[in-house]
């Protein structure tokens, strides 16, 4: 007998370690490490998030990870849904021509990229990675993939840290968390 959904989500959340003052003090940690370690667990992460996909997007064309957490998550996910994966990169990690935006972070700027020639327009995306806490890195992957006009039917991750707000930044996105805290 298939395991049920609230078993699944169980399981993810039994495997989310917490590390305090990591890595810096005042910071609770979320380490989904002991989720990759457990292929059950692994497994668990998959399956809910295709069974989010399957049941609220008709058509997707490609997952989108963003570098490095989401590139664990994502072709997992691509290939279980029978479509293409592509990579949301930092600054000059890709090979080729490329898009770059520069978005904030907790502590300072970055940039990310995407090859000019990964996304063509109007193909509907999902973007996936571990975690959202404050959403500058998942909105600059929505800035990313708007220039390259393509149709983001949302975002997902399996920890969304709530008091961090980063939900706001992405108010024009439909965003999917397994997890919250």
């Amino acid at each position: 007998m298939a395991a049920s959904p609230e078993s699944k989500l169980q399981l993810v959340q039994r495997h989310i370690r917490a590390f305090p003052d990591y890595p810096k003090k005042g910071i609770l940690f979320r380490d989904i490490c002991p989720i990759l370690k457990d292929p059950a667990a692994l497994t668990a992460v998959t399956d809910l998030f295709e069974e989010h996909v399957r049941k609220n997007h008709q058509q997707v064309d490609l997952i989108v990870g963003l570098d490095a957490r989401g590139f664990l998550f994502g072709p997992l996910l691509a290939q279980r849904l029978g479509v293409g994966f592509v990579l949301v990169r930092k600054k000059g990690k890709l090979p080729g021509t490329t898009i770059s935006v520069s978005y904030d972070l907790e502590y300072g700027k970055a940039e990310a990229e995407i090859q000019e020639d990964a996304v063509a327009p109007g193909q509907k995306v999902l973007i996936i990675d571990d975690l959202l806490a404050t959403g500058g890195t998942l909105y600059a992957a929505c800035e990313l993939l708007g220039k390259q006009q393509a149709d983001i039917l949302g975002c997902m991750v399996v920890i969304e840290l709530k008091e961090m707000n980063g939900i706001d930044k992405l108010k024009s996105h439909n965003v999917f968390s397994l997890v919250q805290y």
